[in-house]
């Protein structure tokens, strides 16, 4: 077990974006979280990394309470996570994007910086050769020196995933990695994820492509305005009535 929530709660005004979620991921697993939009999965994930504080409830990480704890530190850990819209410096290139990833793991400060330390020339080489690193994972070597405003939207989804393996993770939270890129991408996507989780890296994903989650996933939980309604393997999800009538209109091939 290498994240469970208990009770998972977090409330804005009157509303349950989530409420009382009881989930569990397993090491070495790709998990799925699907539901309609507006059913709390990005705020799950929110609640997991840090950017939003619980209302109630406990989320663990290999058995460490992390609820309270801010993002920075949680990334500290060995959570790391992409989003809806990829959050990227446009004007900067491809390969500067991704060192910032992991800065996260270096401890040059601004006496460093000012004094140019020998410190600090060793940890911008760490951090460039550790991007490369990533670039070279998902497949974006050759797009280093490029600026990411230049870029096609599927290698600006590919850059986010190398920004995130850059911090060293434990375990990847990627938020619609195949939202605005055709099938194609898609595939090819679907490709590194599974490539990824072969190196021993967990990976939990939302995703609306459900072609895509059921070729992909191990397990999959199911929320529906806050709460889960189902989880299981892919066959028991695409079989279960509740899912298919909340989410799924009736065919889990769409």
């Amino acid at each position: 077990m290498l994240i469970e929530t208990k009770n998972l709660t977090k409330r804005f005004g009157g509303l349950a974006a989530v409420n009382s979620v009881d989930f569990i991921i397993e090491k070495g697993r790709i998990n799925a979280i699907i539901g309609p939009n507006g059913a709390g999965k990005s705020t799950f994930f929110n609640l997991i990394s840090g950017f939003h504080r619980p209302s109630s409830g406990s989320v663990f990480f290999n058995g460490m309470d992390i609820t309270k704890l801010p993002a920075n530190e949680i990334a500290a850990l060995g959570i790391s996570r992409t989003f809806q819209s990829t959050s990227l410096f446009d004007q900067s290139t491809v390969l500067d994007n991704v060192i910032i990833g992991h800065r996260l793991r270096t401890k040059s400060n601004l006496a460093d910086a000012i004094f140019r330390t020998k410190r600090l020339k060793r940890e911008e080489m760490a951090c460039r050769e550790k991007a490369m690193e990533a670039l070279g994972v998902v497949g974006l070597t050759k797009a280093a020196d490029k600026i990411v405003a230049g870029i096609s939207q599927e290698e600006k989804k590919r850059t986010a995933i190398a920004l995130a393996l850059a911090t060293e993770p434990e375990i990847l939270f990627l938020d619609e990695p195949a939202a605005g890129i055709n099938p194609d991408e898609t595939e090819g996507l679907t490709e590194l994820i599974k490539k990824l989780n072969t190196t021993g890296l967990t990976v939990c994903l939302i995703e609306h492509k459900m072609h895509m989650i059921m070729n992909l996933a191990d397990h999959i939980m199911v929320l529906n305005y806050g709460e889960k309604i189902a989880e299981g393997s892919p066959k028991e999800i695409r079989g279960n009535d509740a899912v298919i009538k909340a989410y799924l209109g009736g065919s889990a091939s769409a």
